[in-house]
């Protein structure tokens, strides 16, 4: 028993290690290349990728990728950036690549590694606040996942904490993720809602709309999470019984 604590202990030990070592080769890359300052603009971003050429097209699915586990770098800027040079379709494909991929590594380090490695990569308040919410309410992780005011990142690793399983998270990001970055990507591009005129109008009706949503969501979580899981349970039982 006391061998397998020790192994366990030292086994998350080296991944700790292993993952500082990653985030401060990658802060050393991004900072003697000077990227480091310019992650958080959309046009310094465009003009990173657009020097790349062909490989550009992997840097921001590789960049998708890191912002979901290892960079603090909010994910609407890079579909913006990659919108505005790939176009709303194409940018939304490669970001739903290098998302999902970060997505599935980011539950695969909570379920693997546990609360200690969460803790260290999220912070203690935030891995104690959403994984009791997490835990008592796994369908409403869907539609957080859809609106854009969450911490997408975070909620994916503490999501392995919980019990929720691998099928239902898979499921939930298969789902929910091209939803949201479509959103961003079309939305974004001005393309379907202009920034200006009768826009303006329509932008304020869905922010307004955004935030009642949440502000309901959070209020009646209770009730949203027996409203679908009683859905998923007549479902069930009427596959059971067609059977």
């Amino acid at each position: 028993m006391e061998m397998s604590k020790t192994k366990k202990i030292l086994r998350i030990c080296l991944v700790v290690v292993l993952i500082a070592l990653f985030l401060g080769l990658m802060y050393f890359i991004l900072n003697i290349t000077g990227l480091w300052e310019k992650l958080n603009s959309v046009d310094k971003l465009q003009t990173i990728i657009l020097e790349l050429g062909f490989w550009g097209r992997f840097a921001f699915v590789f960049l998708q990728f890191l912002q979901v586990t290892f960079i603090p770098v909010p994910s609407p800027i890079l579909i913006i950036a990659g919108s505005l040079i790939y176009g709303p379709f194409e940018a939304g494909l490669l970001s739903i690549a290098g998302i999902l991929l970060g997505s599935a590594l980011a539950f695969f380090l909570g379920r693997v590694f546990g609360k200690r490695l969460v803790v260290f990569m999220v912070g203690k308040e935030a891995e104690k606040k959403w994984r009791a919410f997490l835990s008592s309410c796994k369908y409403t992780f869907v539609l957080m996942m859809i609106l854009p005011f969450f911490p997408d990142d975070v909620l994916c690793m503490v999501a392995g904490l919980t019990e929720m399983s691998w099928t239902f998270f898979m499921v939930t990001q298969l789902i929910t993720r091209p939803i949201s970055i479509f959103l961003v990507s079309y939305l974004s591009s001005g393309q379907v809602i202009p920034y200006h005129g009768w826009g303006l109008i329509v932008w304020a009706i869905i922010i307004v709309s955004s935030l009642v949503l949440i502000y309901l969501s959070s209020k009646f979580n209770d009730k949203i999470e027996d409203f679908i899981k009683n859905i998923f349970k007549k479902r069930k039982k009427n596959n059971e019984n067609t059977k």
